[in-house]
């Protein structure tokens, strides 16, 4: 039990562990000691290889092993475009803040550090005076407080 509780944490933190591993239904990974439903980048490899290799349907092959059509779609896109880190699972929308870039983020700071006694509103409105872009307080604040917790 100790190994594959060690496994799943592995897995989990690697952000593999498979979310639902019991609708795989392929017969490699049905009692085998190698093949793991729990291991969703093997999963999506032997996925992809069954198509490719074996020539098996998209709908057929992606039912058994747990995934929908448009899942298999994207997953062969991603392993075409990066190979096999493309079969990690991703967080869905935007990855960094879009309005508040580096080169604002850093002209707030700059603006705070020259004059602590600058509100979010004030800064707010620097962000829209020179940059055009117009942000909410709590956006500069917490864009701020994110810079506070990065180490430099």
């Amino acid at each position: 039990m100790a190994k594959t509780d060690d496994k799943d944490k592995t897995l989990r933190e690697a952000g593999s562990l498979n979310p639902r591993p019991e609708g795989v239904k392929d017969e490699l990974f049905v009692d085998s000691e190698f093949f793991d439903r729990r291991d969703l980048m093997q999963v999506r490899y032997e996925m992809l290889r069954r198509v490719q290799t074996e020539g098996g349907s998209v709908s057929e092959t992606a039912a058994q092993f747990g995934l929908s059509r448009p899942t298999f779609y994207k997953v062969r896109a991603d392993f075409e475009r990066e190979g096999l880190p493309g079969l990690l699972p991703r967080k869905r929308g935007p990855k960094d803040g879009h309005k508040l870039t580096c080169e604002v983020v850093d002209a707030l700071r700059s603006a705070r550090d020259e004059d602590p006694s600058l509100s979010s509103e004030r800064l707010a409105a620097l962000v829209l005076e020179r940059f055009g872009i117009e942000v909410h307080r709590r956006t500069v604040e917490r864009a701020l407080a994110r810079e506070k917790k990065k180490p430099r």
